[in-house]
């Protein structure tokens, strides 16, 4: 439960001022041994922790998963492989998963999005990690459009849809390759621009190494960079800013 609605309890005489102390006393984490659930997060920040399946062992991710189920009946897992999606579903079947973006979540019903975010792509390869941004962003409860393939070797796409791109309170530019979306967004909007660099592209893009170096060297304004492949993290950043705009 979240502070406001402990609060709202005790005022309806749902819960008493005891019951309510007691969980204000409860340590801000829960040791499990390999991992300590950090159960005041979404108190302190507005967002509640958040699962990195890649790597874990289907025992700890298993139980994680139910835990996190368990605080807040929703749970979003980002790099999450089929083969997990399939054993966290056997036992909490509700769960979905998206094989573009690597998503596995359980997600409350009726979730409001509000404001507006658009997540843009240059191309096609770059759309697993736009839609990992895009995904975060609407777990979190911001409203996202997207606009894909509009990279610069085909800059009129782009025109096209300006006036969408141009009245988002935040814009995220997804790019592999030579990265050059961000700079080219980055001189036509007066909003904050996240810049998503990915491993696409041939031998010299090294892997988004360079397109995370044309987006940290652009001459444009107003453009942050988030780590190569880092959907989640531009996802993320998109809400905070969003919300202010609310």
């Amino acid at each position: 439960m979240e502070t406001k609605e402990i609060l709202e309890k005790v005022k309806a005489g749902q819960i008493s001022i005891e019951e309510a102390e007691q969980f204000f006393r409860r340590q801000p984490f829960e040791e499990m041994g390999y991992a300590k659930l950090d159960t005041h997060r979404k108190l302190r920040s507005g967002f509640a922790e958040v699962i990195f399946c890649s790597g874990k062992t289907d025992d700890h991710l298993l139980k994680i998963f139910g835990k996190l189920y368990e605080q807040d009946q929703e749970v979003f897992g980002t790099r999450a492989s089929k083969e997990q999606f399939e054993m966290i579903q056997k036992y909490y079947p509700q769960t979905v998963y998206d094989p573009t973006a690597r998503i596995i979540k359980i997600e409350k019903e009726g979730k409001q999005q509000r404001g507006n975010v658009v997540v843009c792509s240059a191309g096609t390869a770059d759309i697993p990690v736009a839609e990992e941004a895009a995904q975060t962003a609407e777990y979190f409860g911001t409203k996202v459009h997207r606009i894909y393939d509009i990279g610069v070797s085909g800059i009129h796409r782009l025109f096209s849809r300006l006036e969408m791109i141009q009245s988002a309170n935040c814009v995220v530019a997804v790019a592999g390759m030579e990265g050059a979306l961000a700079s080219v967004l980055g001189g036509l909007v007066d909003k904050p621009v996240i810049a998503v660099p990915t491993s696409v592209g041939y031998g010299a893009s090294m892997h988004g190494l360079s397109a995370l170096l044309t987006m940290i060297n652009s001459c444009a304004n107003g453009i942050a960079v988030v780590n190569i492949d880092n959907g989640y993290g531009a996802g993320y950043l998109a809400t905070q800013i969003n919300r202010l705009a609310l």
